[in-house]
């Protein structure tokens, strides 16, 4: 039987310097308040989000890992698999503050020639980029994600000790709107089934960790709307997962690890995720690899997009069989 324990009130995330015991369960909403202190060089804090829609795909970050801060947008033409990015890396994160009270206020990190900005209201979540040049030609970016009425998320506490843990809020099935141009190209955002995808991450991380983290956003072939959140490697021993499926806006929260099976010399060969209840598996069509090596500071993901197929069985017992819902999966392995 599970222990996780579900967390129906706002609380804090800290007490002092550690883990607050309320802190430690999972939430439908992101309740929690990250009151981080100390630990220098061991916080990390980011808001990330990927848009996907089946011409173009997006993604923003803003990350403060204390000795270092960066903000970075990304764009993928899906027609011909033509890569545009622009960002800033800040020394000790100068310039660059993320909010306590998650999913809210206004982050905005800028320069002369670069602008990334998130702004939060209680109806959406409005995503802003420009940059003057990028490989493909000037970047310009407008999307709003809508936030549906009493849709849920995933939101929990990975607790390694009282002093080494994390908030994860994952975030599916919030349809996207805007307009995306690099250059002489240009997509609007919105005219079929476009959705966003965000992971935003507060805590006290130990140096050298591994995960997987896999979603998805779409319909299955009975018309429910569907949403795919699995994380795996980081999570193992601690009572936790971040494992769930929202199906039509209500979550299942999935209480034991999932076996992934994929190649990582080989990404783009199939990843398979199992457990009870579900049996799914993406097939790739890009691998976004990105490798930082800083000789103390490293970073290496296989982030690999495509389409996901199986089946799987939400809270209500009925089984919903996917074709090829959009998303992506990932290996990230990190000394930070």
């Amino acid at each position: 039987m599970s222990t996780e324990r579900e967390i129906l009130a706002p609380t804090h995330l800290c007490d002092g310097r550690k883990l607050a015991r309320s802190a430690r369960g999972w939430s439908r909403a992101p309740k929690l308040r990250a009151n981080l202190r100390g630990a220098w060089g061991r916080k990390k804090r980011w808001d990330y989000w990927c848009v996907i829609t089946p011409q173009v795909i997006v993604t923003m970050v803003v990350a403060d890992i204390d000795y270092a801060g960066l903000a970075n947008c990304w764009v993928l033409d899906r027609s011909d698999q033509a890569q545009a990015t622009a960002g800033v890396l800040r020394p000790l994160s100068r310039g660059i503050s993320l909010p306590d009270q998650v999913c809210t206020g206004t982050v905005e990190v800028s320069d002369e020639s670069f602008l990334l900005r998130i702004e939060e209201t209680d109806e959406a979540t409005r995503l802003m980029s420009t940059a003057v040049r990028s490989a493909l030609g000037p970047i310009s970016i407008d999307v709003t994600v809508a936030k549906p009425t009493d849709h849920e998320s995933l939101n929990v506490v990975i607790p390694w000790s009282d002093r080494t843990f994390q908030f994860t809020s994952k975030q599916n099935t919030r349809p996207a709107t805007g307009t995306v141009s690099v250059g002489d190209r240009t997509w609007a955002i919105g005219d079929g089934e476009d959705y966003a995808v965000e992971d935003l991450g507060r805590g006290i991380w130990p140096y050298s960790n591994r995960w997987n983290w896999a979603a998805a956003s779409g319909r299955a072939t009975d018309g429910r709307l569907i949403g795919l959140q699995f994380g795996g490697k980081w999570t193992e021993g601690t009572g936790y997962t971040e494992n769930a499926v929202c199906i039509d806006g209500r979550l299942t929260k999935i209480h034991d690890e999932l076996e992934w099976q994929y190649s990582w010399d080989d990404p783009m060969r199939p990843w398979k995720v199992r457990g009870e209840n579900i049996d799914v598996e993406l097939t790739p069509d890009f691998d976004r690899y990105d490798n930082t090596d800083l000789k103390i500071i490293k970073m290496e993901v296989h982030q690999c997009f495509g389409r996901w197929s199986g089946t799987i069985r939400g809270d209500d017992g009925d089984v919903a069989t996917l074709d090829r819902i959009a998303g992506f999966a990932e290996e990230a392995r990190n000394r930070w």
